[in-house]
C-alpha cells in the first residue's frame, strides 16, 4: 500500500463522515436513548454499550433496550428518541483533537472539505451551528439529501459535484463498513478512522480501506503534509 504522499499532487478534496470521526455525539445520542429507557420503565444503557454502536441510527441504539417493542413500535420509540435528541444535541458533544488543526491544514494547502453523513438533514442542521469551526465545510450532504445514503455512492458524487473536483482524486474518511463501502464505490481512497465508533464484533480489517488512522492528524502522514 504505496503512500498518497508519494503522488504527484495532493487530492482534490477529502470528505469526511460525521459521527465518530469529526464529532464525538455519543454522550448526547446515549443521553436521548437513556431518556427513553426511563420514560417506559427499562434500566439505563451503560455508556460502553452504546459508544461503539452510536453511529448506527436511532433503531441500532433502541435495539440495544427496546429489541423486542421496536417490532410493533419503532414509530413511537424513534420519536421519543428524536424528540429527546433534539432537545440537547450539543450538550455533551464534542470535536474530536486534532480536527480543527486537520481542517485547517487542508485549507490552507487549498484542498476542498465536505462532509457526507447518514445523520438526518434536520438533525445536522440543529448540530452544526454549534461548531463554528466546521463552516469550512462546502458541501454537507445528509441521509436524507437524496432519495439513497451510504453505502451507495450518490451522497458522495454528490459532494464532490457541489466541491467541483474529481472523485478519483479524492478521499473518503470514516469509521463504519458502509463508509469504506461508500468511498470505494464512489472510486475515492478510503481511509478508516479507527478512534471512532468500532465494536468489537465488527471486523474492521475485512473492510479493506486503503488507509487507516488512530488519530485525525495522522491522515496528514498520509497526504504528505507537515503536522502542524
Amino acid at each position: 500500500m504505496t503512500n498518497l504522499a508519494k503522488n504527484a499532487k495532493l487530492p482534490e478534496g477529502v470528505l469526511f463522515d460525521l459521527d465518530g470521526t469529526l464529532l464525538n455525539t455519543a454522550p448526547d445520542l446515549g443521553a436521548a436513548l437513556n431518556n427513553v429507557c426511563a420514560l417506559y420503565g427499562k434500566e439505563p444503557v451503560h455508556e460502553d454499550t452504546y459508544t461503539p454502536v452510536a453511529s448506527h441510527g436511532s433503531r441500532g441504539l433502541l435495539k440495544l433496550a427496546f429489541s423486542k417493542e421496536l417490532e410493533t413500535h419503532e414509530s413511537e420509540l424513534r420519536k421519543a428518541f428524536l424528540d429527546a435528541y433534539s432537545n440537547s444535541i450539543a450538550a455533551k458533544t464534542h470535536v474530536y483533537e486534532g480536527v480543527v488543526p486537520l481542517l485547517n491544514a487542508l485549507i490552507q494547502a487549498q484542498i476542498k472539505v465536505a462532509i457526507v453523513t447518514n445523520k438526518p438533514k434536520q438533525l445536522t442542521q440543529e448540530l452544526l451551528p454549534s461548531f463554528p469551526e466546521f463552516d469550512v465545510f462546502e458541501s454537507v450532504v445528509c441521509g436524507d439529501t437524496l432519495s439513497v445514503s451510504k453505502p451507495d455512492p450518490a451522497p458522495l458524487l454528490l459532494a464532490v459535484e457541489q466541491l467541483g473536483v474529481n472523485p478519483t482524486n479524492c478521499i473518503y474518511v470514516g469509521d463504519a463498513e458502509r463508509d469504506i463501502q461508500a468511498g470505494r464505490n464512489a472510486a475515492m481512497t478510503t481511509v478508516l478512522a479507527h478512534y471512532g465508533y468500532i465494536s468489537d464484533s465488527d471486523s474492521p480489517a475485512d473492510w479493506k480501506a486503503d488507509y487507516g488512522i488512530s488519530t485525525p492528524l495522522e491522515l496528514l502522514n498520509i497526504i504528505g503534509l507537515p503536522q502542524p
